[in-house]
């Protein structure tokens, strides 16, 4: 069943329509009964007015920039105390306490997260530790193509802080870690990135 209008408000419709035109057509014929140099001189403000807002357009405030983060967090899997460190290295790196007992490094990143917008110590929490896997081969030339989302998880291990066991960061093991740390807390809201002062 199609929705029709009315008859009475169809009418009322082409009634108002009618009397829009009429003074529409009305302004038409004064206009071309007005000197050329008038419609001249509309053309012109009109452009002019047309440029300023195309340059205010153009020249606005540009996009904020997003704060890069030179240090990140890293866990002491000796001491199971956080620490930080350049952002760019690729764990597991030296921890403060030394090596672990089989000789590897004891550092590996820790994602840091937090429901509080200034958070101290106590306000801060470990979503999951995350670390290269050393058995992965990863194509680094470029030319395969994958969604950068899909492709996160490639080559790294990550793990909750109570676990023991490493797992890929590309199973659905490790999805499940990420969207348990990205569910809202018992006040609705989402934990956001805490990164080190």
């Amino acid at each position: 069943m199609s929705f029709r209008l009315p008859d009475w408000l169809r009418y009322e419709i082409r009634e108002r329509w009618e009397r829009v035109a009429e003074k529409l057509l009305a302004l038409r014929r004064w206009v071309n009964e007005q000197d050329p140099w008038i419609i001249i001189a509309i053309t012109g403000v009109t452009l002019v007015v047309l440029l300023v807002v195309v340059i205010g357009l153009r020249s606005g405030p540009s996009a904020p920039k997003i704060k890069e983060f030179k240090k990140a967090w890293f866990y002491d899997l000796n001491t199971g105390k956080l620490f930080v460190a350049k952002r760019d290295l690729k764990p597991p790196i030296k921890a403060p306490s030394g090596p672990l007992a089989d000789g590897r490094p004891a550092g590996v990143i820790a994602h840091v997260f937090t429901y509080a917008y200034e958070p101290n110590e106590s306000e801060r929490f470990i979503g999951f530790l995350e670390t290269t896997d050393p058995n992965a081969t990863i194509d680094i030339s470029g030319k395969t193509k994958t969604d950068s989302a899909q492709s996160w998880g490639q080559g790294k291990l990550i793990r909750r802080v109570e676990d023991e066991q490493w797992i890929s960061g590309s199973s659905k093991e490790a999805r499940d870690i990420l969207n348990e740390v990205l569910l809202p807390n018992k006040n609705g809201e989402r934990a956001r990135y805490c990164p080190p002062e």
